[in-house]
């Protein structure tokens, strides 16, 4: 017998949002996220998306002994963007059961009726910026902390619920060349692209000269990936919020802010050494070492995590992204980086995903975001 409980004390939040701890527990694979950023999503006070969300959790219970979790999110922002009726479901994950996936999507099926929606569809965050899309190919493959990792069994799970494919994102593992003609080839059409474009990049020393420059990135993300599926804008509480969380990861070396003769924001390139081993050890968690740990891979590592590039409308074919490349080039060269690996790219998103034709890549990673309409 399944128990279903909604989560309401903060006893059972810290329940909630550690239960992939245990679940994944011999999984070397599994990277966990930053446990007070998951926390902190389901505050109202700490999260500003609920004032135009609606959200709940819940927790799948066997004689007493968590085996599940699940989250539904509904949007109001998202829906009327895009003209729809849809519940989102979020942070989903339990045992190889299907009484226990069955009753959590029950559950969450049931409140999107109550609240008058027609669709469920996920794995979805509360905004573009969060975790999104379940795992479908590259299981043997290491996570990244910005990422869901989950089991194989979880796609049949969602198959027999009814549950279908919305839309996919690939994610890429890339090699950083140190061959002399790769290098200056990029180096000269990097500077060919500031002279012709009058652009230069932002002369950025400390964390200090971010700020204004971090709160400009995101009200560009709100325009260059308004398109792109489920998203929906992010106002000034929520800029700030992202703010904040980026500037502690990222460095000079490895971000790139171009700007135009005005001083204007036309594009970035936002990445940083991956803390996902880092992760790993201290379970997520910041104290009591997790954080000196999260330091010290954040100074010395082999590997690069890329988390957001966007370019205005008008640049967007002229090749400005290739000054940002170049500069991300030479941060991993000066840190002795050989690898990079790409977010999430929605597989239909091709102008993103040509900017990687310099590089020699791999497709590694494939997620998927699920649909099922109800009765």
């Amino acid at each position: 017998m399944i128990e279903i409980r909604e989560v309401k004390t903060k006893r059972q939040l810290r329940q909630f949002v550690n239960y992939p701890n245990t679940l994944y527990r011999d999984v070397p694979q599994y990277i966990p996220p930053l446990i007070t950023d998951d926390l902190s999503d389901w505050d109202p006070k700490k999260n500003p998306a609920f004032s135009y969300c609606d959200a709940k959790c819940w927790l799948a219970l066997r004689e007493g002994k968590i085996v599940g979790r699940i989250g539904a999110i509904l949007s109001r922002r998202a829906n009327e963007k895009w003209g729809t009726r849809r519940m989102r479901f979020t942070q989903v994950d339990f045992i190889d059961d299907p009484e226990v996936s069955s009753a959590l999507f029950r559950t969450v099926e049931d409140y999107a009726r109550q609240m008058g929606c027609n669709e469920v569809h996920g794995p979805l965050g509360f905004t573009d910026l969060d975790r999104e899309g379940m795992l479908v190919e590259g299981f043997d493959r290491r996570s990244m902390f910005i990422t869901y990792y989950n089991h194989p069994y979880y796609v049949d799970h969602l198959a027999r619920l009814g549950y279908e494919k919305d839309v996919d994102w690939v994610e890429l593992l890339i090699d950083v060349p140190y061959d002399e003609h790769t290098c200056t080839r990029m180096d000269k059409l990097a500077e060919r692209v500031k002279r012709f474009s009058n652009l230069h990049v932002a002369e950025v020393h400390s964390r200090r000269d971010y700020r204004p420059l971090v709160e400009k990135v995101f009200h560009l993300v709100n325009t260059a990936y308004d398109h792109l599926y489920g998203t929906v804008s992010l106002d000034d509480k929520q800029i700030r919020r992202y703010a904040k969380k980026f500037i502690s990861l990222i460095s000079p070396d490895l971000a790139c802010f171009v700007l135009d003769a005005q001083d204007d924001l036309v594009g970035f390139g936002v990445s940083a050494p991956s803390i996902a081993n880092a992760l790993k050890r201290s379970r997520g968690r910041l104290l009591p070492l997790g954080w000196i740990r999260m330091l010290r891979a954040l100074k010395t590592n082999d590997t690069l995590d890329l988390f957001l590039i966007a370019l205005k409308r008008e640049y967007q074919d002229k090749a400005v992204n290739a000054i940002i490349m170049n500069h991300i080039l030479k941060g991993c060269h000066k840190m002795g980086i050989r690898k990079a690996e790409t977010g999430p790219q929605l597989e239909t998103n091709h102008r993103v995903q040509s900017q990687w034709n310099f590089f020699k890549t791999e497709q590694h990673k494939r997620r998927r975001c699920f649909i099922k309409a109800l009765e």
